[in-house]
């Protein structure tokens, strides 16, 4: 299997958590949609295609972030995420 090489932050121009919005849990930048969802429906058995689909406002990047996001936390690491001030 080829994997592409990244930078091991990559992802944290996808993603950022607001206060105002969904209460301040990790979202991808500009929605509302939490990695957490987007996790979960992975999880499940969802197909990436599925949960584009159902969220129309994602692309693929998107879901490849929330993996890669996922991947650092496990780590157990601390993984700052950008909080946007009001």
């Amino acid at each position: 299997m080829k994997t592409r090489k990244r930078r091991a932050d990559w992802w944290v121009k996808r993603i950022s958590a607001d206060p105002k919005v969904c209460h301040g849990q990790a979202c991808i930048k500009g929605t509302r949609v939490m990695v957490s969802v987007i996790l979960e429906n992975l999880a499940g058995g969802v197909p990436p295609e599925e949960i584009l689909q159902s969220y129309p406002s994602l692309k693929k990047g998107d879901i490849e972030a929330a993996l890669s996001y996922a991947a650092a936390l496990a780590e157990e690491r601390i993984v700052p995420l950008k909080v946007v001030s009001s």
